[in-house]
């Protein structure tokens, strides 16, 4: 049984989750297509995210930021344990504004949020769906050609054990499309925090390391699989640091 200061403390996370949505999303949708520009709508965002993790009491760490550089669109790809792992994004943003996210396309069908995420710049994902799944692949390459940077996680969906997931091709042919670089971005203490299939978060560390690129430059669809397998050995390499 949950200490009653945890539950109570993600309880009141889901309250303002809810009460950001219902509130102040309307009129920062509203500002975002007045001024056809995602900024409101990604602020509210920020905010929501940045007073969750305080309310919960997540506490993140950011190494190898320097990696980050905000006018190189990349494929950051992180390992998945918790839905808490989308701290990454919060961690990367301030260095990368104009990152964006894949996010499952059932999310879409919520009021107000799936408009949000749309004017926000952030890519559906329908994973049942293959013709649609690669039509996501294909939007993405086209936001980081045009200069976007993508969070991606390439196991899927959240892993239940301490390895890696095979990993879905998607991101990499994204990348090899856009012919924009990889960087491995490893997540620890986040299913400390919150498991897969546990609704409440604990107070914890979570600790967002960003590793060396790996270049796409000269790639053709034909290396996606040895793009993949090198991916999988620049993180597994991360996660044991």
């Amino acid at each position: 049984m949950p200490p009653v200061r945890h539950r109570l403390r993600s309880a009141a996370a889901y309250a303002l989750c809810c009460a950001c949505v219902a509130v102040a999303g309307p009129p920062a949708l509203l500002a975002s297509r007045l001024t056809r520009r995602p900024g409101p709508v990604l602020a509210v965002g920020r905010f929501a995210a940045a007073w969750l993790r305080r309310l919960l009491g997540i506490r993140l760490r950011v190494e190898g930021l320097e990696r980050v550089v905000a006018e190189r669109p990349s494929v950051y790809a992180i390992n998945h344990r918790s839905n808490v792992d989308v701290v990454a994004f919060e961690a990367l943003y301030p260095k990368c504004p104009r990152l964006r996210g894949i996010y499952k396309s059932e999310l879409g069908r919520i009021p107000l949020l799936g408009p949000a995420l749309r004017m926000a710049g952030f890519v559906p994902v329908e994973r049942t769906d293959r013709v649609r799944a690669l039509e996501a692949v294909d939007d993405a390459a086209r936001r980081l050609t045009a200069g976007d940077s993508i969070l991606v996680a390439p196991e899927g969906t959240r892993a239940p054990a301490s390895q890696l997931l095979p990993l879905k091709k998607g991101a990499f042919v994204m990348a090899i499309k856009a012919q924009a670089p990889v960087v491995p971005v490893a997540v620890f203490g986040a299913a400390d925090v919150m498991p897969r299939g546990r609704w409440w978060a604990a107070p914890g560390l979570v600790r967002v390391v960003v590793g060396e690129p790996l270049p796409t430059a000269g790639l053709s669809l034909e290396d996606r699989d040895s793009l993949a397998a090198a991916f999988r050995v620049s993180l597994e390499r991360l996660l044991r640091t």
